[in-house]
């Protein structure tokens, strides 16, 4: 079956008319569901993607549901299905959720669960942190929780109670926080691309590019060639703004800076990846609202709230 023009055009209307619906259903989770998979993960660069992933598998699956769906178990659970897979693929023990004899209780609050979040990957296995992290941080019930990792209510009491008492004991070290700002060389053809970037030069830019270079605008739009980007997201130029090297979460990236009337602030980030003297890949995250702000966070800069497509302002 030949699909005609006018078709496609519909079905990409359609689309993102439900994804507009989508994501309005969703807006509240989606902050905390980002948390969720950055300390699930133990790093917001394999957070962020699994926060896409997960996105795209929710989109894709929420209108196959035939009943009422509560949003934020519904995330959560393919969140950490997909972590969960993800660690198996991986060959890494996932663990598994025994119950006990002792009666299931509420524990007391007397534990800085702040400073366990950055100790959870380093003890426990990968369900075992999920279990932790919806119980303790995001206020899912036992129930809910047994549901979302496959588990049972008791497990999830009991789990928790001896991941508390292993907390307590082996407490997280001052000065034992990961290195995330260790510095790794920059590629001669990504100084190029920041010089091109910075001078608005979009001959040089694409110059730099292979013919079949993936453009990735996360969770807004894909381009998979120079020609797909030269007559779409560069047909207009360049931003003309600032753009310097920096290194985010222990990753060399290029943040591109809008002055604004109170000082700089964050228009885009994004990074690139090089193969045989010419960028193959290029990621933005300029769509990317809770990544913007939590790299913000770590770069003690704000994020430009208005830009062109994009008002987080009146969110």
């Amino acid at each position: 079956m030949v699909v005609s023009n006018e078709e496609e055009l519909s079905l990409y209307e359609k689309s993102r008319e439900l994804k507009a619906e989508f994501n309005m259903i969703i807006e509240d989770c989606r902050e905390s569901l980002w948390s969720y998979c950055r300390y699930l993960t133990g790093s917001p660069w394999e957070g962020e993607d699994l926060y896409q992933e997960t996105m795209v598998k929710a989109f894709g699956g929420f209108y196959q549901r035939w009943h009422p769906t509560n949003p934020k178990s519904y995330l959560y659970r393919i969140a950490t299905t997909t972590w969960i897979d993800h660690c198996r693929r991986e060959k890494r023990i996932v663990g598994d959720l025994d119950e006990d004899d002792i009666p299931a209780k509420e524990d007391s609050n007397d534990l800085d669960v702040e400073e366990a979040l950055q100790h959870l990957v380093t003890l426990f296995t990968p369900r075992q942190s999920a279990v932790f992290l919806l119980m303790e941080v995001f206020s899912f019930t036992a129930k809910e929780v047994a549901g979302i990792v496959r588990t049972t209510p008791g497990a999830v009491y009991a789990n928790v109670r001896r991941m508390r008492e292993k907390l307590k004991k082996q407490p997280p070290q001052l000065g034992t926080k990961h290195d995330l700002k260790k510095e790794t060389s920059s590629h001669p053809v990504i100084q190029k691309y920041l010089k091109a970037l910075n001078e608005g030069d979009v001959e040089g830019v694409l110059a730099l590019l292979s013919d079949e270079a993936h453009n990735e605008a996360s969770l807004a739009f894909n381009e998979y060639s120079k020609d797909e980007m030269r007559s779409g997201s560069m047909q207009f130029g360049l931003p003309g703004f600032r753009a310097e090297e920096r290194v985010l979460w222990g990753k060399n990236v290029i943040v591109v800076f809008y002055d604004g009337e109170n000082g700089p602030e964050i228009h885009d980030i994004q990074y690139q990846e090089v193969e045989n003297g010419q960028i193959v890949y290029h990621r933005s995250f300029y769509f990317r609202k809770e990544f913007m702000f939590a790299a913000a966070d770590e770069l003690d800069v704000p994020v430009q709230l208005d830009k062109p497509v994009v008002d987080w302002k009146n969110e």
